[in-house]
């Protein structure tokens, strides 16, 4: 009897143990591996970050602007913007997969300032200038913070769109924090609390087929606006042939690691930054979607009070995809690049 339970207790312990471990990630180019088709470069620590050009030759570009994707995307996002917009604003926009995204190769010790420092050796790399503007989505905002703390001296100007907010940032007043995080889904508390206080759970709570995990994931509709709902059948008319090499090098080291560092632990507090353009020589633009579902626009103001040099955007009907709107990402090209304000922001 004693030995059976102990077998038993052995298999349950081997069981829970397995499940919280991660499958090693399939390498690009390595054996095993997804093939490499992108350029890349190499980093000084030996990997590789993918990337793509878009607009005029960056040898040529008056605008030099590193556009820097977000949660479960690439270097292959929509960006709504025509040839003839680019090349009127002399613009070269180059997107890359963050590590362990599409073909860029996993960081095992990804943080913060390993994504700050990968972005400005990237910049490096493709001779971008002493400085370079820069525009993040979404999750992938955890980059613009951390270049506003870490690299500030080699910004011209940065755009965060819709950034995803840490609740447990230490400046949130808890009682702002609390009643945010509360409006989301069980399955998305349970999710962030997991990532915050116990991120070696998280393959294991993405994994389990017991309870809903993530309406992100799940493509639920609740979490898109009206406006969203027009942007993504807009986007179904867009083909993404390289759509299935998001994640093609595992889960974790792309989807997984992101949610671990954007809501687990920060190294610094972002609304105790400092103004990185003291003399106004560039700008810090933030937009946020009235309507977006992911990112309550309370916190957003908030920051924005906290931190009034940034330039704060309210879109009154925008929901979480306003980086797809034509119209709107024009705008946020031209008040980052030309200083010109919106002319609404409906």
């Amino acid at each position: 009897m004693y030995a059976a339970a102990l077998l038993l207790g052995l298999g349950v312990f081997l069981w829970a143990y397995k499940s919280t471990k991660p499958p090693p990630p399939k390498i690009c180019g390595k054996p095993n591996g997804p093939p490499v088709s992108s350029p890349r470069i190499k980093l000084s620590d030996g990997r590789h970050l993918a990337y793509k050009e878009h607009g005029v030759p960056r040898q040529s570009a008056k605008y030099k602007v590193i556009l820097v994707h977000g949660f479960d995307s690439s270097k292959d996002l929509y960006i709504p913007l025509s040839q003839e917009f680019m090349e009127k604003l002399g613009l070269c926009i180059v997107t890359y997969d963050r590590a362990g995204y599409g073909e860029s190769d996993p960081n095992p010790k990804r943080t913060i300032k390993s994504e700050t420092l990968d972005l400005e050796e990237f910049a490096d790399k493709l001779q971008l200038g002493s400085k370079f503007y820069l525009i993040v989505v979404s999750l992938g905002n955890y980059v613009s913070w951390g270049s506003l703390k870490y690299i500030p001296h080699r910004l011209a100007g940065a755009a965060l769109v819709v950034p995803v907010v840490n609740y447990w940032w230490p400046s949130f007043p808890p009682s702002l924090s609390t009643e945010a995080y509360k409006q989301l889904l069980k399955r998305d508390q349970w999710k962030l609390w997991i990532a915050h206080h116990t991120p070696g759970l998280v393959y294991w709570w993405m994994t389990q087929k017991w309870f809903p995990s993530s309406t992100i994931m799940e493509r639920n509709p609740i979490i898109f606006s009206k406006k969203d709902f027009e942007t993504i059948k807009t986007l179904s008319q867009v083909p993404n042939p390289n759509e299935h090499k998001i994640r093609q090098q595992g889960d974790y080291e792309s989807i997984h690691r992101d949610l671990k560092i954007g809501f687990g632990t920060w190294e610094f507090d972002p609304m105790e930054l400092k103004n990185p353009f003291p003399e106004n020589e560039g700008s810090v633009h933030l937009w946020q979607g009235y309507e977006d579902k992911l990112v309550p626009y309370q916190l957003q103001r908030f920051i924005a009070e906290k931190l009034p040099w940034i330039n704060y955007h309210e879109v009154k009907d925008g929901g979480h995809l306003i980086i797809h709107d034509n119209s709107l990402c024009e705008a946020i090209f031209k008040s980052l690049l030309l200083g010109e304000e919106p002319a609404s922001l409906k």
